[in-house]
């Protein structure tokens, strides 16, 4: 099965309560729309399991984006100070900082900034559209439109396309008011397949103490994994 997520924010344990929830092996591949460090306290624990598992495929988020340009800025005044702008970097990330090393930075830095297969596409905050309401290929859309768009997760917004696009960014709760998984169906489809929905909302607050969220490409449907105990804000 495919499974597609985003924007799980250093929360680590919830993730994995998540994939034992949905029995997540070998034969299956998550799909992960960015933001996976910030917020949370285990940014580094996640991202050193995402960036090694085989049947991960991971894009850049704006946070990720954010510590690369802070890493290539740093790389800029500090060459030859390996030792010394790896600390830097641990210093960015609260909790477990500690753990980062030089090969999650560079298989960080080697992420792209979407995943096209046959039937969706990943980005991490959505696509513009031409006038006729039709996608913008992501290798021809502008990176800030990809990182940090905020209107592709209007309802009012139908792109025509062949193509779900799966993204997330903002938090579900500011379209409908709850944490969860907004899948928009085309008309007359049955739902059964990512393919009959032309895009799929995915953040569902996980760093604001929602659940964590996914979506089968492959069934239509959304699992959700809630912490022992509900954070409130």
């Amino acid at each position: 099965m495919r499974y597609i997520i985003s924007d799980i924010h250093g929360e680590y344990g919830l993730f994995m309560r998540l994939l034992d929830k949905i029995k997540f092996s070998d034969g299956d591949t998550v799909f992960v729309c960015g933001d996976m460090v910030d917020k949370g306290t285990e940014s580094v624990r996640l991202l050193k399991f995402l960036l090694n598992a085989p049947n991960a495929r991971c894009i850049l988020g704006n946070h990720e984006y954010a510590f690369l340009t802070y890493y290539w800025a740093v790389m800029k005044t500090s060459p030859a100070d390996f030792d010394g702008v790896l600390r830097n970097l641990q210093s960015r990330f609260y909790g477990d900082g500690r753990l980062l090393d030089w090969d999650t930075v560079d298989k960080l830095e080697a992420l792209p900034f979407y995943i096209e297969e046959p039937d969706f596409i990943c980005v991490h905050a959505g696509l513009p559209l031409t006038a006729e309401c039709g996608l913008v290929p992501p290798e021809k859309a502008r990176t800030t439109a990809i990182l940090e768009d905020r209107t592709f997760m209007r309802p009012d917004v139908a792109p025509r396309g062949e193509k779900c696009v799966c993204f997330g960014h903002t938090p579900t709760r500011n379209v409908c008011g709850e944490d969860k998984i907004l899948a928009y169906k085309r008309e007359s489809a049955r739902g059964d397949t990512i393919g009959d929905y032309y895009k799929i909302h995915l953040d569902t607050a996980t760093c604001l103490g929602g659940p964590a969220g996914c979506f089968c490409a492959d069934t239509g449907r959304a699992y959700y994994a809630e912490r022992p105990f509900r954070l409130r804000y």
